[in-house]
């Protein structure tokens, strides 16, 4: 899998190694790194500090909102591979399907396990230690263990490897065990590559911080969190995406306008940034400034839904029909069920009825 022409998001920290060191390989390979996620990403990280920040239930949310908008998902081990930065282990030969039938592990529970590096191989080809692991997390759900404490134990291990020779406990609480000669003891250790700086995590947290704020509506509080992250990582377009959102809904519209330049400045291919300009733009009556930003986003990105049907609206209130009905119809290409569709269909409709009321209903 080649890294060049991909766009990589992250979400939680990362654990293993530095967010710096990875972002300097994926753009020497061509690739980009960006905070979050936006239309472009193609491949999402889970960093294992995810497991600290967010509950069992939040984590499958995610996991199921990224798979359902096609992203390729990676552990962090199986970024590090992807980036020839950790040699995969040797002598693997077993499929998914094999380790989930022999270990009578759930393929979900699998998944999960997998993503957040509770098996030696991040991805097919398996080994038969990941075969003796899967069978131990099997025995581990039964006992009620959920996946989410598995992950968040094996993740302090020193090796996951050397857990296939211990027997693990879980024993009523969200903590995994290893029955030694001196009982019963917690998985604990140093993680692979421990390379972490505090610029990174307060980093990391600032932004996790920031999204939390967002999302509860809090937005002077959000865009103060990110201006933060701005301030230790100025390179950082998601972060000044994310602030320019948070002061155009706290009705800041000037400064949210500057925060997507911004934004654009740093990617110029910010597709959503480009759209979300052309929305404050066309808010604030700026129409041909509107419509050079949604033409920009829809070059940048043709199937980009909605920006075709903003400008298709646009350019119907300004009376340029022969143009609206051309982006209506390529929406109604990319959408054929929603109301937004049905919208779609009663514009193309319309003018359909003007040009043949202008013609007096001849043929051309």
């Amino acid at each position: 899998m080649a890294v060049a022409g991909q766009t990589f998001g992250i979400v939680g920290a990362l654990a293993a190694f530095p967010r710096r060191l990875a972002t300097r390989e994926v753009e020497r390979q061509g690739g980009h790194l960006r905070r979050g996620v936006t239309r472009r990403t193609s491949h999402l990280v889970f960093g294992r500090g995810l497991l600290a920040k967010a509950s069992e239930a939040q984590i499958e949310a995610r996991f199921d909102t990224e798979t359902g908008q096609g992203r390729f998902l990676l552990s962090e081990n199986g970024f590090l591979r992807l980036l020839g930065l950790l040699r995969s282990p040797e002598t693997s030969t077993l499929t998914r399907q094999a380790l989930i039938d022999q270990s009578r592990l759930s393929p979900r529970t699998f998944d999960f396990l997998s993503l957040f590096d509770a098996f030696e191989h991040a991805a097919e080809p398996y080994s038969f230690r990941d075969l003796i692991l899967a069978r131990k997390y099997a025995d581990l759900i039964a006992s009620g263990a959920p996946w989410s404490a598995i992950a968040r134990s094996v993740s302090r291990s020193r090796s996951v490897a050397s857990l296939a020779r211990l027997s693990l406990h879980h024993e009523g609480s969200d903590i995994i065990y290893v029955r030694g000669g001196e009982g019963l003891s917690e998985l604990d250790g140093q993680l692979l590559f421990d390379l972490g700086t505090p610029d990174d995590i307060e980093l990391d947290d600032l932004f996790s911080q920031a999204e939390a704020a967002e999302a509860d509506g809090l937005y002077d509080e959000a865009a103060a969190l990110y201006q933060r992250c701005l301030a230790i990582d100025p390179t950082d377009p998601v972060a000044a995406f994310n602030r320019a959102n948070c002061l155009k809904a706290g009705g800041r519209q000037l400064e949210a306008a500057h925060e997507y330049a911004r934004a654009l400045k740093l990617d110029p291919s910010f597709v959503e940034a480009w759209f979300n300009l052309a929305g404050l733009m066309g808010d604030r009556g700026r129409v041909d400034a509107a419509r050079r930003h949604l033409q920009k986003a829809i070059e940048l990105d043709g199937d980009y839904a909605d920006a075709i049907f903003n400008l298709a609206k646009l350019e119907f209130d300004a009376g340029n029909l022969t143009e609206a009905r051309r982006r209506w119809a390529r929406y109604l290409e990319l959408d054929s069920d929603s109301e937004w569709a049905r919208t779609a269909a009663r514009g193309v409709q319309f003018v359909d009825l003007q040009f043949i009321g202008k013609t007096g209903g001849r043929n051309a």
